[in-house]
């Protein structure tokens, strides 16, 4: 039906990085100095050839996405940015339940680009800069990026492995080579300094140490399936649709199970699957308009009404920044 699409295979590249093509979106217009500092952002899927051999489930693959964005500004504004970025990027990881370590100064590695100068004046900017931000960062010789030293934010799994989530590097280097300026309160042009930062670093290797951090136990509202309404006996089991309709229409994560299984096997199975709560029914509780909570882990049951059992379950579900006390 269609003809073959044909390819230059020289002229077919997967992009390893997005920082050119922030710069080339800076670039598209003038920009003056009360402008600064200017952010992009954008979840950009990229591409690395990593070895078969260091490949290891979603910790390292080859095609991931990042929350990656770049910071143009001047440079007396880069200690300030920096040590805004290193509160938010703490903020949102202990939100999803990841403390972080220490973070990392990378400093210039042996092959770089960009004069010594540059480089003494970056280094001393991203330390003054985690100093602001109430950190003292641990200095990794020759671990930055070869355009830029970095800080690198290092959180543990459940098991102490250290991993790499989150990272800000202060860049004077790919301005001056794809030409980006400004035009300053002298009227004449100058280079922008480019933050480039990333919060969550690769979505996919994050999403891998926050399921190993909890072992597949999941807060509630972070967990795929939030509650499951099961009952105790064929009685309920209109009762327990009805539950479940409430509860989906409170915004809740919901299954039913009405399988004709004995309770215990229906809580121990659910157990299993890291469920955080199972809400049991039978005909006591139908007659009522009851629930019995179980939570994971726990052999208690609460007895509630329908209604605050939702009250109960939809303040868990809510994100730790999305509640009232976190957005004062």
């Amino acid at each position: 039906m269609f003809a073959p699409l044909e390819v230059d295979e020289q002229q077919y590249y997967l992009k390893p990085m997005n920082c050119p093509f922030h710069i080339a979106i800076f670039k598209n217009a003038l920009h003056s100095y009360r402008e600064l500092p200017l952010r992009f952002a954008e979840l950009g899927t990229v591409y690395r050839y990593e070895r078969s051999g260091v490949l290891h489930g979603l910790m390292r693959v080859r095609g991931f996405t990042q929350d990656d964005a770049h910071i143009f500004c001047r440079e007396d504004q880069i200690v300030e940015e920096t040590a805004e970025f290193i509160k938010l990027c703490r903020s949102v990881h202990a939100d999803l339940g990841m403390e972080t370590a220490y973070i990392s100064l990378g400093t210039r590695p042996e092959n770089r680009a960009g004069t010594d100068e540059f480089w003494d004046k970056a280094e001393t900017l991203m330390a003054e800069a985690a100093r602001a931000a109430g950190t003292e960062p641990v200095v990794t010789e020759g671990d930055g990026a070869f355009y830029a030293p970095k800080l690198d934010f290092i959180v543990k799994d459940a098991i102490g492995r250290e991993w790499t989530c989150g990272t800000i590097q202060l860049d004077y280097v790919l301005p001056e080579r794809l030409d980006a300026t400004y035009i300053a309160e002298d009227g004449q042009k100058h280079r922008p300094v480019m933050l480039h930062r990333a919060i969550l670093g690769s979505f996919e290797r994050f999403i891998g140490i926050m399921i190993e951090n909890y072992a597949g136990a999941f807060p509630l509202w972070l967990a795929p399936t939030q509650a499951v309404v099961a009952t105790i006996t064929s009685d309920a089991d209109g009762y327990a649709e009805d539950v479940a309709a409430k509860f989906r229409a409170a915004g809740l994560r919901v299954e039913t199970d009405l399988r004709n299984e004995k309770i215990n096997y229906k809580i121990r199975e659910h157990s299993v699957a890291k469920v955080p709560a199972i809400a049991v029914v039978g005909r006591k509780e139908a007659e009522e308009g009851k629930v019995a909570i179980r939570r994971l882990g726990s052999q208690a049951q609460t007895i509630v009404t329908v209604e605050e059992a939702i009250r109960i379950l939809t303040d868990e579900a809510t994100p730790p920044d999305l509640k009232p006390e976190a957005q004062a």
